[in-house]
């Protein structure tokens, strides 16, 4: 018989003053534990020697807990994040803005920090070298799909040329069919 302090959810316990209850989660220290007669969920100690097991359930794998999830997610998301590497903006532009002005002047103005408007440039970058990646390393496309799909992610860079003025650096700026990003 499984002891209180490793039962999985799903176990059924009783406890002497809350009744028959359901493990619905637990982490390293806790049980929340739905008791039937009240309709209550409660938070009670795993190592709490009270209970009496009426029904156990085993975990078959190691149980996480609730730090072991977060852990396992910051540790993703730092990998695959989606930060850009730090490229700078060109001094002239530091601190400035980006002003979209419609023709009807009925309509207001549009003004976003140049720092903004950088970053979403870099980061269409970014997307557009993970895209290439994805491409080159594609297990079911051939090289004549390969070469297809790759002529329209250097037209793009081409198109993007345009902002190569807010880069500070020269081998950060976008370059189509002319150069090889």
């Amino acid at each position: 018989m499984a002891q209180a302090s490793e039962l999985a959810p799903g176990s059924k316990l009783v406890h002497p003053k809350f009744g028959t209850g359901m493990i619905l989660s637990l982490d390293e220290t806790y049980y929340k534990i739905y008791f039937y007669t009240s309709e209550e969920v409660k938070t009670l100690a795993r190592d709490y020697e009270g209970f009496t097991v009426e029904e156990a359930k085993v975990p078959d794998f190691p149980m996480l807990t609730m730090k072991d999830v977060e852990k396992a997610i910051r540790e993703a998301l730092i990998q695959t994040s989606e930060r850009a590497p730090i490229v700078p903006l060109g001094g002239k532009w530091m601190g400035g803005n980006v002003v979209f002005k419609p023709n009807d002047e009925s309509l207001q103005a549009k003004e976003i920090p140049m720092s903004a408007f950088f970053h979403k440039i870099v980061m269409v970058r970014e997307k557009l070298r993970v895209l290439e990646q994805n491409i080159n390393n594609h297990p079911k496309l051939d090289d004549e799909d390969r070469i297809h799909l790759q002529q329209y992610i250097t037209r793009a860079y081409g198109s993007l040329t345009t902002f190569n003025v807010l880069f500070a650096y020269k081998e950060d700026q976008f370059r189509g069919s002319g150069g090889k990003d």
